[in-house]
């Protein structure tokens, strides 16, 4: 007999009284653990950095915390953390022989957590003006189906035969001591620079992020980036994958004792394509604000329209070598 797997979204069950990961009731409300783990809080110092959350209030890093049965945190989290700490601390020759599932567990559910944190955020926000808690049903699908997903941490659960995310990793000329943070709850779309990589995630796209920019992929190769160049990458995924225009659905298999999900076709019944028609002006928008660092306007971005301002390619479209840019890090 197959697992079960916990849906809180039917329940609409978000209190510190359920473990987030399996559903089962804990023993106190302060059986808890940190969404952004200890090591890389303490690594950057981010305990009582300002952390802003969709309805403009504000926390910090160490305020942001999920419910979580002890044991399940000992048996599933705890060794998964423990194995991409160690490998975020050798750095890139590390991580590029992590498999890239695990990757998408530890940032869905970094992620999920700080999704879990606005959703309380809103419900009190929401009660406290007399209205019952109202979220789109676009967002449920998306929010629900990563929470589907990341009980193949702690489930028989196997993803048959796709791969429902698009992982990205770069070796990145960063500056030691920098944190380099970024996510797109609505796209779930997340990026991280540090040490000497950069690692952006598309996680609810079946890999079509991935398939978008195969041209891009191919020219950059292996090579090491400067990290203006990883972050024009991360803007053009940040921005596709707000041009992307499908909502994954997938099939759920028992099989025996494993649970098999397989996905539909993203083309489905539709005949248009998978991706919005790209806008230089609204693309020029995303660099302003990754460029942020270097002070880059969105008048100099798109001087050209046509061309935007690129540091991965020159005016034939080539590969610039990162240390041919006269840039600071």
């Amino acid at each position: 007999m197959p697992a079960e797997i916990y849906h809180p979204f039917e329940s609409n069950n978000f209190s510190n009284t359920t473990c987030f990961l399996t559903g089962q009731k804990l023993t106190s409300s302060e059986e808890k653990i940190q969404v952004f783990p200890q090591w890389l809080m303490s690594r950057y110092g981010l305990e009582d950095q300002p952390f802003k959350l969709l309805d403009e209030s504000m926390a910090t890093y160490k305020d942001l915390k999920i419910p979580c049965a002890a044991e399940v945190n000992e048996k599933w989290l705890e060794p998964l953390e423990a194995e991409i700490a160690v490998a975020f601390e050798i750095g890139y020759d590390a991580l590029k022989n992590i498999e890239e599932q695990k990757l998408f567990q530890w940032a869905g559910k970094l992620l999920y957590g700080i999704i879990f944190n606005e959703i309380q955020s809103g419900i009190k926000l929401q009660h406290s003006q007399g209205e019952e808690f109202n979220i789109s049903q676009s967002i449920i699908h998306k929010f629900s189906h990563l929470h589907l997903m990341l009980q193949s941490i702690n489930l028989p659960l196997q993803f048959d035969d796709f791969k429902p995310y698009s992982v990205f990793l770069f070796k990145v000329d960063n500056n030691e001591k920098e944190f380099g943070y970024r996510d797109e709850i609505n796209t779930m779309t997340f990026a991280l620079r540090i040490r000497d990589f950069g690692l952006v995630i598309c996680l609810q796209d079946n890999g079509a992020n991935k398939s978008y920019h195969k041209e891009v992929l191919n020219k950059i190769g292996n090579q090491a980036l400067h990290p203006i160049q990883f972050e024009e990458f991360s803007g053009r995924v940040f921005y596709s994958a707000y041009l992307f225009n499908r909502l994954p659905e997938y099939n759920i298999l028992p099989v025996e004792d494993t649970i098999y999900l397989e996905a539909m076709p993203l083309r489905g019944m539709s005949t248009k394509p998978l991706f919005d028609t790209w806008n230089n002006k609204t693309y020029g928008q995303v660099l302003e604000s990754f460029w942020k660092n270097w002070g880059f306007l969105l008048l100099e971005i798109i001087k050209n329209p046509e061309n935007p301002m690129s540091f991965l390619f020159d005016a034939k479209g080539d590969f610039i070598h990162e240390n041919t840019l006269d840039l600071p890090r």
